[in-house]
């Protein structure tokens, strides 16, 4: 697929998100693979619009790529923010999960979520853009397009 290049701002959210269900469509992915990989593509896609350009008075450009093989499809988040590896972050333990929301510290639920969503999850910082790498395996006998 044609990366997809849109202003880091929070109305280029749904065409992200249509895009990563086209890719996911295109790779063959069940309802619920596609929609963890919609739920984890859309929290770092959010995190990079609010927090890397809105909180800092940023502007820049996100970019959506999908490319997939035989064995999976890599979904890649590029953007001019300021660096940002969530991949080094911690997320919640089961102590932090347990407690209500009032008492427990903000933070770190969404990467968590896109953890659990995807099979790999990596960051680069590479000629200052950030670079998050997710992929999901395809299921076993999907053609790749």
């Amino acid at each position: 697929m044609e990366p997809l290049i849109l202003p880091g701002h929070t109305d280029s959210l749904g065409a992200i998100g249509r895009y990563v269900m086209d890719a996911a469509t295109a790779a063959g992915l069940d309802r619920k693979a596609a929609y963890k990989l919609r739920l984890a593509v859309d929290e770092l896609a959010t995190n990079v619009v609010v927090h890397g350009y809105e909180e800092a008075s940023l502007e820049g450009d996100v970019s959506v790529s999908a490319d997939m093989d035989e064995r999976a499809l890599v979904i890649a988040i590029e953007d001019t923010a300021r660096p940002f590896d969530p991949t080094a972050h911690t997320h919640p333990d089961d102590d932090e999960l347990s407690q209500s929301l009032d008492d427990r510290p903000m933070g770190g639920l969404g990467v968590l979520l896109v953890r659990d969503g995807v099979d790999d999850f990596h960051y680069e910082y590479i000629n200052g853009r950030n670079r998050t790498i997710i992929t999901v395996n395809r299921p076993t006998g999907a053609v790749a397009d």
